[in-house]
């Protein structure tokens, strides 16, 4: 059984839930305190012991590989004025030469099209996939948990968390059923119609997957928004592999809506103790805020 060694992360959509601020900055470079989003992915992927990950970018998202590279200036300016802390912090922190590569996706075209641009740096190989603005925290990092599913068992493995039935439209939804090695799932449809959903679980923006999906994706018929969806891939792939779900119970933050991101930064900075020590007051008053405004939503 090959072992999962590569992982791809598609980051080169628009941003359109959080303009204007994603107009001349890539969304995977908003910062979570003070980390780009994107850095909290690729930690998740490197921890799971992905050893090669490819960013699928497009126009105007080449700051994210100036990220990953290593300033040299920057490096001699904090150096000579006495930052050497953080200047070694900074190097730490820049993923090893070769270890992150980047695939252009020339035309938006939907997220199973981002994946399949990158096969060829792909090759052959089982995969994973983390969407850049799904940021996790939990017990044990998502990614590292289905590593250790695929490993026993093999084949494809995606992450699923629960919704309010009411919100299902919103995502992709999987049903599935049990079989004697574990559920499998059997269904899966991208937003479907309110009150069509088959379950309240949806896919949470990880995925381990054998190769034989880019074929699947070569041939794909646009689904919704006119785009090239893995999902309706992945209902095709299911006639020949099994897909096994894996409930992540940690807390998943969409960094992509303004509600997910406040809110990642809000956890990440109160989970610091310094952090969370300065903003007691600010966070009273907000907390405030929030059950005056959820009186007059109520009331409404």
């Amino acid at each position: 059984m090959a072992k999962v060694r590569k992982a791809i992360i598609p980051a080169a959509g628009f941003g359109t839930r959080m303009l204007p601020a994603t107009k001349s900055v890539p969304k995977e470079l908003l910062p979570i305190v003070d980390r780009p989003i994107i850095d909290y992915i690729v930690e998740e992927a490197f921890a799971a012991g992905i050893e090669h990950i490819v960013i699928v970018t497009g126009r105007m998202k080449t700051a994210i590989e100036d990220h990953f590279d290593h300033a040299f200036e920057l490096d001699v300016a904090l150096r000579r004025s006495g930052k050497v802390p953080l200047a070694e912090r900074l190097t730490r922190m820049t993923p090893g030469a070769g270890s992150i590569s980047f695939v252009r996706q020339q035309e938006a075209r939907g997220l199973g099209h981002a994946v399949w641009t990158a096969r060829q740096a792909v090759g052959g190989d089982p995969f994973a996939v983390l969407l850049p603005d799904m940021v996790m925290t939990g017990a044990e990092p998502c990614l590292k948990s289905m590593m250790r599913i695929h490993d026993e068992r093999g084949g494809n493995v995606i992450a699923i968390e629960r919704c309010a039935p009411e919100e299902a439209h919103k995502f992709g939804i999987v049903s599935f059923k049990p079989t004697a090695d574990g559920p499998i799932v059997n269904g899966l449809v991208e937003k479907p119609a309110p009150g069509t959903a088959p379950s309240n679980f949806y896919i949470s923006g990880r995925y381990i997957l054998q190769p034989e999906i880019f074929d699947l994706l070569e041939r794909q018929e646009p689904g919704a928004g006119g785009e090239i969806q893995l999902t309706d891939a992945l209902v095709s792939l299911t006639a020949t592999q099994a897909i096994r779900p894996y409930e992540f119970k940690g807390r998943t933050f969409d960094c992509g809506s303004p509600a997910g991101f406040v809110s990642a930064n809000l956890a990440f900075a109160t989970a610091r103790d310094e952090l969370a020590a300065a903003l007691a007051d600010d966070l009273a008053a907000a907390a405030e805020a929030a059950a005056r405004a959820g009186r007059k939503v109520a009331a409404a």
